[in-house]
């Protein structure tokens, strides 16, 4: 079927040509490109990292399980707790004695939020998971002023009236949370609080300015727009870094995929659309620092960025008004971890501007962690290649010259069935290029090492599987699991490598 949605381009289909050289620098990656996202939709709090009923739940009722696995992709940071429900969102409903906490009706996903779970115990959750906290404030139904009090509660040390409450809520240290969005996709007219850039704009600035006299030392996102898609994408990335350049550090971006025409070709190069998004916010980011004459670059954070299509007719049959629904649960199969290895190699191949980067969301909606309430835990398929990419994909990113052939899909012309990144590890000890073949056939490929003497294959990781449409379950948590390949040779500083049809790929070389 994908045959007939792909037209080849002339040439040898079947091989490839890699070049590395360690001077073709990206730049270095923050690790915060692997970052996560936990907001307060269906199962991700309640039933995901909360189900103090669990009997792997600690004392605070976290899941052990979840936290173990969060550990293990080594997330480094975690954004919160939205998303579109930010923009609804009390703060001061989550803190203090539970029994006193209100329940209110939820207006972004038509849920009622118990406020079991609140900053406080988010901040504790993630010191236990291993990871920081991105905090967001609600620019919808309030301001700078809630905003600026949330920044006094959650780091300031005490001897004021936010800090001290946190004191007496149990939290004597300060959380200590040193980066924060400026609310969620403003420009959308499903967001509570809908704004124009020009209003968005000049709330995002004096908000900023203001939680910044609180804490000089934290760093800003402003709202960017919440898709390629939009009709005002970049025009309000200019009109909002108009107004609030001098205050912020980065611009948000967000970008999901979908494969609802079951069109394999056109999907899986989407990550083409990925890469003319990122660098087409680059360049605006940029205009308004020529334009303001402004020696400070404005970075990016990509702060929401996956795969979502599948629980969209699930959705639709939701029941309004519950607490911790099932809501917004792809259940993801093999096709859609290739994309997402592609969205990561897009990412990595931009490391010198995107320094904060989550993947929405962590459990249970469109995430690569599942849990059953009280019960079971497994691993989607979209779980291996962020771990992969998390826990090899740290130091400098170099840039790969690729000579791959090309196809044409219905969205896209001159599509590379190769695509890659190298990263070359932080101690200068490791060398991991991450490739994927996305074509359906094998592609062998010529790697030119030269530039790396002595340097020998240690590891080769293969994620494929026979059917693309295959799923793990928790029933069959390992039905599509990666495993090591020695189909490869190294000889005179030149690596030649079969790269399976529809495979992501890890190849870890030791320098």
């Amino acid at each position: 079927m994908e045959q007939n949605k792909a037209k080849k381009h002339e040439g040898d289909p079947g091989k490839a040509v890699m070049k590395l050289d360690r001077d073709f620098q990206i730049g270095e990656i923050d690790k915060r490109i692997y970052g996560s996202f936990i907001e307060h939709i269906g199962r991700a709090v309640y039933g995901g990292i909360y189900d103090p009923g669990h009997p792997l739940a600690d004392d605070c009722g976290f899941r052990r399980d979840v936290i173990e696995l969060t550990r293990e992709l080594q997330v480094p940071i975690v954004r919160y707790p939205g998303g579109n429900f930010v923009s609804g969102y009390n703060w001061e409903d989550g803190i203090g004695p539970k029994d006193k906490r209100p329940k209110r009706t939820e207006l972004a996903w038509f849920a009622v939020e118990n406020n079991q779970m609140g900053t406080d115990e988010f901040c504790e959750w993630s010191r236990r998971a291993g990871t920081d906290v991105m905090m967001a404030v609600n620019l919808g139904t309030r301001g700078a002023d809630a905003a600026r009090n949330l920044v006094e509660y959650c780091n300031f040390s005490s001897g004021t009236y936010w800090s001290d409450l946190r004191i007496q809520n149990g939290y004597k240290e300060p959380h200590n949370v040193r980066l924060w969005n400026l609310g969620n996709e403003m420009d959308g007219p499903w967001q509570i609080g809908h704004k124009t850039a020009q209003e968005y704009g000049r709330l995002a600035s004096e908000t900023a300015k203001v939680m910044k006299w609180v804490d000089p030392t934290i760093e800003l996102v402003a709202c960017g727009s919440s898709n390629s898609g939009m009709d005002t994408c970049y025009d309000w990335e200019t009109t909002v870094l108009d107004h609030a350049y001098d205050f912020v550090d980065y611009i948000s971006m967000h970008q999901y995929y979908g494969n609802q025409e079951d069109d394999t070709p056109n999907f899986l190069a989407n990550t083409m659309d990925m890469d003319h998004f990122i660098e087409n916010i680059i360049a605006t980011c940029d205009y308004i620092q020529a334009k303001k004459r402004s020696k400070k670059k404005i970075n990016i954070s990509f702060d929401e960025w996956n795969v979502w299509y599948h629980a969209f007719p699930e959705n639709e049959k939701a029941v309004k008004w519950q607490e911790g629904p099932s809501f917004n649960e792809d259940i993801y199969n093999f096709e859609d971890a290739l994309l997402v290895g592609g969205m990561l190699i897009s990412l990595l191949r931009h490391a010198n501007r995107v320094k904060v980067a989550c993947q929405a969301q962590l459990v249970n909606v469109i995430a690569p962690i599942m849990t059953e309430n009280g019960g079971r835990i497994w691993k989607q398929t979209i779980y291996y290649p962020y771990l992969h990419a998390s826990v090899y994909g740290r130091g400098t990113a170099l840039d790969v010259l690729v000579d791959s052939p090309k196809y044409d899909s219905k969205d896209f012309t001159d599509v590379p069935i190769l695509d890659a990144v190298a990263v070359e590890s932080e101690e200068k000890d490791y060398l991991t290029i991450f490739a994927l073949n996305k074509g359906m056939q094998d592609l062998v490929t010529d790697c030119d090492l030269r530039d790396y003497p002595g340097c020998h294959v240690e590891e080769m990781l293969v994620y494929t599987s026979p059917d693309l449409k295959l799923s793990n379950s928790a029933d069959c948590p390992d039905r599509v699991v990666p495993h090591t390949s020695s189909d490869y040779k190294l000889e005179d500083g030149r690596l030649t490598v079969k790269l399976a049809a529809y495979s992501w790929n890890v190849i870890r070389i030791r320098l």
